[in-house]
């Protein structure tokens, strides 16, 4: 799950990991007043007004920018709120702007110049450990520095069974070109922060920039955190930093359904029980010549409520020129999930895609006699090869 910046510093914050200070607002008014409260609190006298989107980018899309007097932030918090942001993230139709956050100037001027790191915190699948990642090349953009110049990226390895050590932490702000004050604050700050991801069950903490400030400080200037969906449950707090707004409106849905769902750019639709099955199914779309448009996971109990719920959300994709229902009796029987399919498309009514059933397993032969007899536009298929086929020819 993936949260706000703001929301992010504030569990960062909690942990003991320096932040750039801001408030969050929802008007320009709120905005305003929030600027003076910062002022009151830090002193800060310019203030950086960030766009709130769950997406990467938004400096270069105008959702960043800085205000150098009160009578500013409130004409950019006017701009940039209700604005639809376009950025490399978030496709070109954008996101809405809900929320701006009015943060402290923290590039103020002194006798050393600032400096910008990157840093993050993940799993490594292939190791099995987390690994934290660091660069002197903070602020850019860290697919490009790993493509290019990868020897700017650090990575240490975290054993799970003693955890972070301090010589790897040190390891880190050496290799950063840290020393004095400086160096001693990155220590506190990397401990600081692995200490926040795994407390949170989160999947990854990405900081970019982390700042050294003219007065050998360390602190983050952007947050962006993502949580585990699997740990919620154990994170009831965090789970109410969930913004669905920020969320695609059908996939939110079928979470609400009890589907797994993810939306995909392809013209078959397809609904599976078992993400492995599902997987098999999106690949063999693609050897059928077409694209799969979603995975779409409907579980081992599937019925006909959860057959039509699929249905109506795969018929929300305008691209979608086929649907390949395709389920393996294993805790489910075949028939009793083509009469689902029967039951669902005489409810929603007006298909006007061709509706391939591919059963296999418990009761597949009553289920695809189930399907022939219903006199509805759906075709059945028992091998897996057939039903390739057979989308092919529909999409022809």
């Amino acid at each position: 799950m993936n949260i706000h910046e703001y929301q992010a510093k504030e569990i960062l914050q909690s942990y003991g990991v320096r932040i750039q200070r801001g408030m969050v607002a929802d008007t320009p008014e709120k905005a305003l007043e929030a600027a003076r409260q910062l002022n009151e609190e830090t002193g800060t006298e310019w203030y950086v007004i960030k766009a709130q989107i769950h997406a990467g980018g938004r400096g270069k899309g105008g959702g960043v920018k800085l205000a150098k007097n009160l009578d500013q932030v409130t004409d950019i918090s006017n701009d940039i709120i209700g604005m639809q942001l376009v950025t490399h993230q978030t496709g070109p139709e954008g996101k809405k702007v809900h929320k701006v956050l009015i943060a402290e100037d923290v590039y103020y001027p002194g006798e050393s110049e600032t400096k910008e790191f990157y840093l993050s915190i993940l799993l490594d699948r292939a190791t099995g450990q987390n690994v934290i990642m660091a660069s002197t090349e903070g602020g850019m953009d860290i697919e490009e520095v790993a493509e290019k110049t990868p020897e700017k990226i650090i990575k240490e390895w975290i054993d799970p069974a003693v955890g972070l050590q301090g010589f790897q932490a040190r390891k880190i702000a050496f290799a950063l070109g840290l020393s004095g004050n400086a160096f001693k604050e990155m220590v506190k700050f990397v401990f600081s922060l692995y200490k926040a991801y795994e407390a949170t069950d989160s999947s990854l903490f990405e900081i970019n920039p982390v700042l050294k400030t003219s007065d050998n400080k360390i602190l983050a200037v952007d947050a962006k955190v993502n949580l585990d969906d699997n740990a919620l449950f154990r994170h009831k707090d965090l789970a109410a930093l969930r913004d669905i707004t920020e969320e695609d409106p059908t996939e939110v849905e079928a979470g609400e359904a009890g589907l797994n769902y993810v939306k995909l750019d392809g013209n078959v639709g397809c609904m599976v029980n078992g993400a492995g099955l599902a997987m098999a199914t999106m690949d063999i779309i693609k050897l059928s010549g077409g694209d799969p448009a979603n995975f779409l996971d409907v579980g081992g109990g599937a019925n006909a409520e959860t057959v039509e719920s699929g249905f109506r959300i795969i018929l929300k994709d305008p691209n979608v020129k086929a649907i390949l229902i395709n389920i393996f009796g294993g805790i489910v029987r075949c028939d009793r999930v083509a009469n689902g399919v029967v039951e669902a498309y005489k409810k929603i009514g007006n298909i006007d895609v061709p509706i391939i059933v591919r059963l296999q397993g418990t009761n597949a032969e009553e289920g695809a006699k189930v399907i022939e007899e219903s006199g509805l536009e759906v075709t059945s298929a028992i091998v897996l090869k057939d039903a390739a086929q057979k989308v092919k020819e529909a999409l022809a």
